[in-house]
């Protein structure tokens, strides 16, 4: 037989019916709709360019390196761009023998200083008795620089040019011609 069978007084039975049927009409709160998600425009956008760092830091236990991501080599450039004839246009007359000083506005485009080792080399024409080898102005890379040669113009008339490049220390040529263009009268 059942033992231990305990039975509510009718009092508490009455009581849980009361409650049982009160919270079953109270009244529920309205469910809320489902709405489905909307895309909201971006005020700024999606993509952005950030600039690439040149070093980064690498944290070890316990000390820190930092590892450069710029080259090392101290490998610089050579350019020289014409920029102007400042004196003698091409196509100037001039009378046999006659001295001409021309002179040349250039930039060192380059990463490289020119110094006492660069110089500028006759490369083509006549040289008109200029010396061949030439100093090229000293000059800062990123600056303008005037490169000047005195030449004598031939005794036959005609018309005569002569090209020059410059040449680094190791005797490589480099850069833009510069030259002269003239015409000697009888």
């Amino acid at each position: 037989m059942i033992k231990n069978i305990r039975f509510l007084p009718s009092r508490q039975l009455i009581l849980l019916f009361v409650i049982f049927l009160t919270s079953n009409c109270a009244s529920q709160p309205e469910p809320t709709p489902f709405r489905p998600p909307t895309s909201i425009p971006p005020t700024q956008p999606l993509a952005t360019t950030t600039p690439i760092p040149t070093t980064l830091a690498l944290i070890e236990t316990p000390t820190q390196q930092i590892v450069s991501l710029t080259p090392t080599s101290t490998v610089c450039t050579n350019v020289l761009s014409f920029l102007d004839d400042v004196t003698v246009e091409d196509g100037t007359s001039f009378s046999p023998n006659a001295q001409i000083d021309k002179q040349w506005l250039v930039k060192n485009d380059g990463t490289c200083d020119w110094d006492s080792t660069y110089k500028l080399k006759w490369v083509g024409g006549d040289p008109m008795s200029a010396n061949t080898e030439q100093p090229l102005y000293p000059a800062r890379a990123g600056t303008q620089a005037t490169l000047r040669i005195i030449f004598n113009a031939p005794t036959i008339a005609g018309a005569y040019e002569s090209a020059w490049q410059a040449v680094d220390p190791d005797g490589n040529f480099f850069g833009d011609l510069v030259f002269i263009q003239i015409v000697v009268n009888p």
